[in-house]
């Protein structure tokens, strides 16, 4: 024979539960013995047992008084039921465990396949996640107004990250991202990066360069602001490069002759 608090152990409950199930009617009461403790003894324990089972299928308690009281067959046929609407509640849990995980990565709710390829390029290169978040950003919007050109960008960029200078653009950002906007690096890779733009729009011509020049300029500023938020460096950046001749972020071009100014030394 068990006592109260050793049922409640057996069975994972709590006294407290216990004592809940007898004063709702679902577990009755032993008598007592001669010291006025409660004794309870096997059949208890399997009834507690069925109690907690079906409580913890969220099933109300007067409905699992009423199971309680029912025959084999009627009590057969709930747990079934109990047990299909259990496997849909699993399915649809999995189901938002699935959209939470597509959250987390973030890039395939709103971006299509080439643009999260290029995400991925990125990260394999070693490119300072920041970087990467300012990238897949602007390209959010870009994929929301102009579907029908983005495999036309996006393939721009995966054909220029062929080559060494484009991709030590980006890796050579991801250093000065910790870095002052004094700092001569800046100045260094500004002079790199026109050097390799001017090659590049002499070779293929300033629409190969200009990339979304579709993009209004409100909306260019819009983003060229997002991923200097992201990516402080980057403005600084984008004005050492206006005085190189180039201007923009978003939608890359050259800058008029009036605003070029003589490059700063070194």
């Amino acid at each position: 024979m068990l006592t109260i608090g050793e049922l409640a152990a057996c069975a994972g409950v709590t006294v407290r539960a216990v004592r809940h199930y007898h004063a709702k009617g679902l577990l009755p009461e032993p008598e007592r013995d001669h010291s006025g403790y409660r004794r309870y003894d096997a059949g208890a324990m399997v009834e507690l047992l069925r109690i907690r089972t079906l409580a913890e299928a969220e099933i109300p308690l007067a409905r699992v008084r009423e199971l309680l009281q029912a025959g084999e067959e009627e009590f057969a046929a709930a747990v079934a039921d109990i047990d299909r609407r259990l496997e849909a509640e699993i399915q649809e849990r999995q189901r938002h465990r699935e959209r939470i995980a597509r959250l987390t990565s973030g890039e395939g709710l709103a971006l299509p396949s080439e643009v999260v390829a290029f995400l991925d390029r990125l990260r394999a290169l070693g490119v300072d996640e920041r970087i990467v978040q300012a990238e897949r950003d602007g390209w959010i919007p870009l994929a929301a107004l102009f579907p029908g050109r983005v495999a036309e960008w996006i393939g721009r960029k995966q054909e220029q990250l062929t080559g060494p200078e484009f991709t030590g653009f980006y890796l050579d950002l991801s250093e000065a991202l910790e870095r002052s906007d004094d700092d001569p690096s800046l100045v260094e890779l500004a002079d790199r990066l026109a050097a390799y733009l001017t090659k590049l729009a002499d070779e293929r011509g300033e629409e190969y360069l200009g990339g979304p020049a579709a993009v209004e300029p409100a909306l260019a500023e819009l983003m060229d602001t997002l991923a200097f938020d992201t990516v402080p460096s980057a403005r600084r950046l984008i004005k050492l490069l206006k005085e190189r001749g180039w201007d923009g972020w978003t939608a890359l071009r050259r800058a008029p002759a009036v605003l070029r100014t003589p490059p700063a030394s070194s």
